[in-house]
């Protein structure tokens, strides 16, 4: 396993080698307007004492951009090593410290949502599974479908016109309410918690249908399997057949599922943060790329490549844990 492990972790690093330098490539590739506007503002705040010109010169210089591509790149590879990702232009901090204050926002919400996600997906999945072509399983084949076509702004939308315009439960946008000031500690906690509802709301229900459907497939053809026939015959109850011998069998394509999870837990929603005006990371990476925050933007994507590469790692260690009949060589 340590042997499978280091050599998984060899090859992330050269697929993240890879896919930083074709970010890096896209990020060069944007239009100058975006540096010249940067140094435009920087130029015109009190107190500058760098004309535009030679604030498009230093932003340039500091990300490897007066050079040429791939000499450029290890420049910034270089100095993302050592932990310096540079400073965001739109929010004039360091990316490093902008993350640590947003992260801990889409964390929870995605927390959250995940469990939620496999707490509802996953029991309705198998209880269609279990009773094919009845009145449960039309219900459950409808509510996926649901979630699966609904795309996250429209959800989100109805979330605030039925809960928000119509029955006055949350705010329509936002952190914090009017009277946040004012409230002692846990009554700031209860507002934040009364602000993230929705948010969390809506990425359940976009979630949970895909998530779903893959579990009653899969049960499906499990409970199809000639094991699981020769246990119904032999006599066992039909909740051990599914929670010993059925279920068991079906967790392993659902690893994949989750282990592909990852991301979203640290990641943000990028769509869904922005409506809701959460500011979490994926509200502002979103930012960053409308305006052209290259500093953050390439910081952003880079993580998330870090994430994708460690979750598909998680997955195929899960494969061992979750089956024993399934040993890395």
């Amino acid at each position: 396993m340590a042997k499978f492990i280091a050599r998984r972790l060899g090859l992330s690093l050269v697929i993240f080698f890879f896919v930083t330098f074709i970010i890096y490539v896209l990020e060069y590739s944007l239009p100058t307007s975006y540096v010249e506007k940067t140094a435009m503002e920087l130029a015109s705040r009190p107190g500058s004492q760098k004309s535009a010109e030679q604030w498009i010169q230093e932003l340039n210089a500091q990300y490897g951009m007066d050079k040429g591509i791939v000499q450029g790149y290890f420049v910034w590879f270089g100095n993302s090593a050592k932990g310096n990702f540079g400073d965001s232009w739109s929010q004039t901090m360091p990316v490093t410290q902008l993350f640590q204050k947003c992260i801990w926002y889409s964390f929870v919400m995605g927390l959250i949502a995940f469990i939620l996600e496999i707490i509802i997906a996953i029991p309705l999945g198998v209880l269609a599974a279990r009773k094919q072509y009845s009145m449960t399983d039309y219900t459950v084949t409808v509510v996926s479908l649901i979630g699966i076509s609904m795309p996250t702004f429209f959800m989100a939308t109805i979330f605030k016109l039925i809960f928000s315009v119509k029955l006055g439960w949350f705010d329509l946008i936002g952190m914090q309410g009017r009277n946040y000031a004012i409230l002692d500690r846990t009554g700031q906690l209860l507002d934040l918690a009364n602000h993230l509802v929705l948010p969390i709301l809506t990425l359940t229900v976009v979630s949970i249908g895909s998530l779903m459907r893959y579990t009653r497939t899969n049960m499906l053809e499990v409970l199809n399997a000639d094991y699981v026939r020769t246990a119904r015959a032999k006599g066992l109850p039909e909740n051990k057949v599914i929670s010993h011998h059925a279920f068991r069998n079906t967790l392993i394509p659902l690893v994949t599922i989750l282990g592909g999870s990852l991301p979203g837990l640290f990641s943000g929603a990028l769509i869904t943060e922005t409506l809701f005006g959460i500011r979490g990371i994926g509200y502002y990476s979103y930012n960053a790329m409308v305006g052209g925050d290259i500093p953050f933007t390439m910081f952003y994507l880079a993580f998330i490549a870090i994430l994708t590469l460690l979750g598909n790692l998680i997955s195929d260690i899960l494969y061992a844990v979750v089956d024993p009949r399934v040993r890395v060589n």
